[in-house]
């Protein structure tokens, strides 16, 4: 299991301290059903899901050098596993969503959903 800050989030991050681009009002969480592990290059979670948009995730800063959002994500339509997940900078279109930023992409061990079934994400960047 992996978990990487990609690059294109991390050049999002940049311009949001130069102020070349507006840090966005909120940002979410989107999960995937695919194989493809996260890398750093990353721009899209492995296999989105097509009948789930992205949840807005609530914000905090627990330490001085620590974001964290959490975001829980109901299954809607249909069983399927879930595998990963991403934060993104924007709700984007769909579904299944696209668009905006993936800043951080991770997978896991596969959890079967049935529909109603959920999962709460947690993801944290410390910069260290």
């Amino acid at each position: 299991m992996a978990t990487f800050y990609t690059q294109v989030g991390e050049e999002l991050v940049t311009d949001f301290t130069t102020g070349d681009v507006a840090a966005p009002a909120n940002y979410y969480i989107g999960w995937g059903t695919g194989a493809v592990a996260p890398a750093k290059g990353s721009v899209d979670v492995s296999g989105p899901g097509a009948n789930e948009l992205r949840i807005v995730a609530v914000e905090s800063q627990p330490l001085a050098d620590k974001a964290q959002w959490v975001a829980t994500i109901t299954c809607l339509v249909g069983a399927k596993t879930i595998t990963n997940a991403g934060l993104w900078s924007t709700a984007g279109g769909g579904p299944p969503p696209a668009g905006g930023v993936l800043l951080i992409h991770g997978d896991h061990a596969g959890v079967a959903l049935a529909v109603g079934d959920k999962i709460e994400y947690t993801i944290t960047l410390e910069q260290t």
